[in-house]
Formats: structure tokens, sequence, C-alpha cells
């Protein structure tokens, strides 16, 4: 049975004076927890005991969560920020310089409550490589606080299937954001049971997210941006839509400054507009010729001559070359060897 430290506080009762007795409860060892280091009994006032008590609850209530995880196997630790890179597959287009200023007041305020998930670099000692957390990563690091972050042994699919999963359960990554993901695990190879356990997603779902990759160029998602409030079936018409469009142009007029004033959503919204817009197709350009003292215009394109007999000046002319034109055809042929 646990050894108990008693701490007795006098409290007088009208019936009777009998002490009441607080229990705080402490290690069998010297050993600090979470912080926590048994004090020696004192005489001390009893607002100061009652402030002491306080703070061994909480530092107590840290302890059990601390025990909780380690029993869970998530030992956390504290790690320099310099230390741990990202994961070798991207799930952002970028992160929101509001939302990462809002963080860090956040972390300022409350501490860094979820710690982040990390593994031992598999390509240098002495370093790590971040599952998820990049925001909170990017949040100490600009604080210049260490990161509490747990560590793992985790194979690749094991470490994109982790950052999915929690991505989609913590983090509001758009549809386009999480179909970009999905590209990158299929250009590194991993099968598709991989890619959708780390996504959420069904069959279906995945064809869609990789189709709508296919038809919107990389280049054109990043003038649009993260579009957070877009879902598939937008980005499926505007892919529909780029066919044949000017997409050089569209990507041209996103990046212009005006246009990067506005929001991701704007930019998309815009950007449908110009892939519907088709730029009319110049007329081809006509060079008129007349033969002398033959009453024939002669209009020649690209891609043909068209011939206009002047019916006032020879009437029935173009009805006696038209009932010859075997003829004359034939005799093109013959000069040409056919």
């Amino acid at each position: 049975m646990a050894r108990k430290n008693l701490i007795e506080i006098s409290a007088p009762s009208p019936a009777r004076a009998e002490p009441a007795r607080v229990e705080a409860v402490l290690p069998r060892d010297n050993r600090p927890i979470a912080g926590f280091v048994p004090q020696e009994r004192s005489a001390a006032p009893v607002g100061g005991i009652t402030k002491t008590l306080g703070n061994i609850t909480e530092k107590m209530e840290r302890a059990s969560e601390l025990e909780r995880q380690l029993a869970a196997g998530q030992t956390i630790v504290e790690l320099d920020p310099g230390l741990i890179d990202a994961s070798f597959v991207s799930d952002r287009l970028a992160i929101d310089a509001a939302e990462l200023a809002q963080l860090v007041e956040q972390i300022r305020e409350h501490g860094q409550q979820v710690p982040i998930l990390v593994r031992p670099h598999p390509e240098t000692k002495g370093r790590y490589q971040v599952a998820y957390g990049h925001r909170r990563l990017a949040a100490t690091r600009e604080i210049g606080t260490r990161v509490r972050a747990v560590v793992r042994d985790l194979t690749d699919g094991q470490l994109v299937v982790s950052q999915g999963q929690e991505n989609s359960a913590r983090t509001n990554l758009s549809y386009i954001e999480r179909a970009l993901f999905a590209s990158r695990l299929e250009e590194r190879s991993f099968g598709r049971d991989v890619i959708m356990a780390a996504l959420g997603v069904d069959k279906a779902a995945l064809s869609r997210m990789l189709i709508v990759i296919r038809q919107v160029p990389l280049d054109l998602v990043n003038a649009i941006g993260a579009a957070p409030d877009i879902g598939r079936r937008r980005w499926l018409e505007l892919g529909e839509r780029l066919e044949g469009a000017d997409i050089e142009k569209i990507i041209a007029e996103l990046s212009a400054d005006d246009a990067r004033k506005i929001s991701s959503d704007e930019r998309f919204h815009r950007a449908l507009v110009l892939a519907t817009k088709r730029t009319a197709a110049p007329k081809p350009a006509i060079a008129q010729t007349q033969v002398s003292g033959v009453p024939v215009m002669i209009k020649k394109t690209a891609s043909g001559a068209t011939f206009v007999f002047d019916g006032k000046t020879a009437p029935g002319f173009d009805q006696f070359v038209q009932e010859r034109l075997k003829g004359l055809f034939q005799e093109f042929n013959k000069d040409r060897g056919a």
C-alpha cells in the first residue's frame, strides 16, 4: 500500500474542535513526475497550504495525463524545432498566415496542448521528420520555444497514413489539397489501399480526386490557392471547362497583383469565368487577286480558295468553267505527272 503523508489543517467547529484532514497521496519514491517534487512538511499558514495544495493537484493531473500517454506508448519529449524536417510528402499548398498568427497567440497564452508526431529521420542521424503537426511546429519556431512531440518509429506507409488521418480529423484541408496529397502519394508509388486509408475515402472518391489533378495543371492550382470553400463538384467543372481554354492566360491573370489581394475562393471563381470564355478564332486573312481581263475575283485563305465570277460582265462564264472543271483537273494531274 502506498505510503501517505498527511497534512493537517485546523478547522474549528462549533460542536467540537477536531482537525479536518486533507490527504495528498504522494509517490512512493522521490522521483519527480511531471515537475512534481515532494516538499517537507512545514508549519505554513493556512493560505499558503491551500495554494500549495492547488499546485499539487495541478501537477498530479499533469502526472496522470503523462502516465496515461506513457501507458499508450506516447512518450512526450521536447525537441529543438531546428532538428525537425517536414514530411517527405506535402499535404498543404501553404500555411495560412492569419491562421498561423492565431495559433502562435494560442500557444503563447495556453502552451502547446497537443504534441506533434515525429519519427527519427530515416536518412540523417540526430534529426526527426514530421508525420503531422506542421502548423504547431511552425508556431513554436516563431515563438522560439521547444516543441512537444511524440517520437515513434514509423515506416513511410505508416507516416503518410498517420499524416492523412490526423489532418482529416483535426485540420481543414481543402478538397484540392487532399487531391494533391493523393496525387503525390500515387507519384511515390504508394498503393491505392494506403492512399484511401490516409485520406479516409473509397475508390470512387479517390478516382475523382486524381481526375481533378490530371485536368487542372499544378501551376493553375498554385495560382488559385487552397480555396477552402470549393468542393469536388466545382473543381471537376473547372477541369472540364479548361479543355481548349488558354490556361497560361488564366494563370497570368490570377497571378496579377490585384488578383493576389482577393481570397483563393474568389480566385477560383475568376478562373471558372475565364475558362468559360472562349476567345473567338480570328477570321482568316483573305487575299483577293484578279487575272487581267478575266471577270473573276479569287479569294485565298490558308485552307482554300474561292472563285467569284462577275455575272454582269460575263454572264454564264461561271457555268462554262463549271462544265469544264473535270477536264481541267485531269489536265492538272497530267502536268503534275500523277
